[in-house]
């Protein structure tokens, strides 16, 4: 199949050479080509059925002189822990919800489908975003099975965005819609070699996305450009009154206004080496791309260093278990009328008594745990959010940002993706998700290069709100170094 930019999308169209019909159709066949046979990524959890008539309604209006912004008839994919009122369900992935309809859109969506974008599908995810037990394997759900990583296929595709991220380096969808608690956007986007950007908390409305934590949940953006990215960024923003994070979001739609080959001359970028050291071969690709940063007008600080950055490890996951009890009883129970479980603890009931088909390979130890939380007026749990965003934020990347006076901050964003295992779970390699998602700062990834067959991301995060600026430098490291490659679907690969 052709592989085309948004930007090259919308210039087809413009001038007739394609229709928002026949790109959805041809995305539909390469899903039955790809997805469902041939390597048989395993993607996508569910199709929408009235996409076809979608994108028809779309070339209607277009046709008839309206069009309404860059996504205009571009087809999305939709991570399946994200409500759409319509035919298709939303369950996270989980047999306990198998057959929900969800009584109204996300606000992501409203946004998306206001936008023209073409919901072609939901994606495949790790269960419950990951967050049901210490040993789950990225990809897998009891719903929608595993997900695999088009460029090695037993490899992991990371989560718990896999579906997501799987999807668009296999080039079945424009780009897609990920979630993130810590790491859900920008691991499957780096293990999969495709751009990912986790938002500023509150530029993205979470009403209508199946909760973790409403400290770090956040929807974004995944595509194979910055510039892709960029413009389903500027799709799904917006202020929600359901979602009172949104109340200090900028009135910014257009990102692509960011887009500047040139942004990289005269930066300041920091280099955290914190993060560095789990894989010599990661460590001497970073050096290549310090290199590449360089010579692109960098002024590079290095090494920088972010003192807190491991700092709030279990404070982070106390508060997760806190939020995921309140916040996931508060989603449950306002579901419409149906047969679901309607709280954590009845949700736990379910998995024990369907336990062969939904536990089969790992358990629900983080459930039970968050179930024994009390109630967020716990001193504990406010001792531990403070604990948090001080250390995230003063004294983390607000400091090293103010005392080296830096732009940004960069750090592989993770290693190559590891072997899919069932049986013993993920064994991730390092990682800098973290003073990102705790501190709710905004964060993006963008193919820096291969360790063998498989991709390695560099990151870029700074302070709140900086979504502009994070997006003009990956642009430029990435029009300047060109790493996207597309996948080989080889069937493994010797490490």
């Amino acid at each position: 199949m052709t592989e085309w930019s948004i930007a090259q999308i919308q210039q087809q169209m413009r001038t007739g050479q394609l229709s928002a019909r026949a790109l959805t159709e041809a995305y539909i066949q390469r899903i039955s080509e790809v997805d469902r046979s041939g390597p048989a990524i395993n993607s996508i959890i569910e199709m929408n059925p009235d996409a076809i008539e979608i994108a028809q309604r779309l070339d209607d209006e277009r046709a008839a002189g309206a069009v309404r912004g860059p996504l205009h008839g571009v087809p999305v994919l939709i991570k399946d822990n994200i409500d759409t009122a319509d035919s298709m369900q939303t369950t996270a992935g989980s047999l306990a919800l198998e057959g929900r309809i969800a009584a109204r859109d996300a606000h992501v969506v409203e946004r998306m489908r206001a936008a023209g974008g073409v919901l072609l599908g939901k994606t495949n995810l790790s269960e419950w975003a990951n967050f049901r037990s210490t040993r789950s394997t990225s990809g897998w759900s009891s719903r929608g099975g595993q997900t695999r990583n088009p460029h090695v296929l037993d490899r992991s595709p990371c989560g718990s965005s896999s579906g997501s991220g799987a999807a668009v380096a296999a080039r079945l969808c424009a780009v897609a819609v990920g979630t993130e608690t810590d790491g859900s956007v920008v691991c499957p986007s780096t293990s999969n070699g495709i751009v990912g950007m986790k938002p500023t908390l509150g530029l993205v409305s979470r009403s209508g996305i199946i909760p973790i934590a409403h400290s770090q949940d956040t929807a974004g953006p995944m595509g194979r450009s910055v510039a892709d990215v960029a413009a389903l960024l500027g799709a799904m923003t917006g202020s929600d009154t359901r979602d009172s994070a949104t109340a200090s979001s900028p009135s910014v739609v257009d990102y692509l206004q960011y887009l500047d080959e040139t942004a990289l001359r005269g930066a300041r970028l920091g280099i955290a080496r914190n993060f560095f050291g789990f894989d010599g071969r990661v460590d001497a690709l970073m050096e290549e791309s310090i290199a590449a940063l360089r010579h692109l007008g960098a002024e590079i600080i290095d090494p920088i260093d972010l003192p807190t950055s491991s700092a709030y490890d279990g404070s982070e996951y106390q508060v997760l278990l806190y939020e995921f009890k309140a916040d996931l009883n508060a989603y449950l129970a306002n579901m419409k009328s149906g047969t679901w479980p309607r709280s954590l603890a009845e949700l736990i009931e379910f998995n024990v008594a369907n336990a062969a088909r939904v536990m089969p390979y790992f358990g629900q130890e983080i459930f039970l745990q968050a179930q024994q939380k009390g109630p967020l007026s716990d001193r504990a749990y406010k001792e531990a959010l403070a604990k948090n965003h001080r250390l995230s934020r003063e004294e983390g990347i607000d400091a090293a940002l103010a005392n080296y006076q830096l732009d940004a901050i960069v750090a592989p964003t993770g290693g190559p993706a590891w072997s899919i295992d069932l049986v013993n779970g993920d064994h991730y390699g390092g990682g800098c998700s973290s003073p990102a998602a705790v501190s709710g700062y905004p964060h993006i990834t963008v193919p820096a290069g291969f360790v063998h067959e498989l991709p390695v991301g560099l990151s870029f995060f700074a302070g709140a709100w900086s979504e502009p600026k994070l997006i003009a430098l990956a642009h430029a490291f990435e029009r300047g170094t060109q790493a996207l490659r597309a996948p080989r679907f080889i069937p493994s690969v010797g490490l």
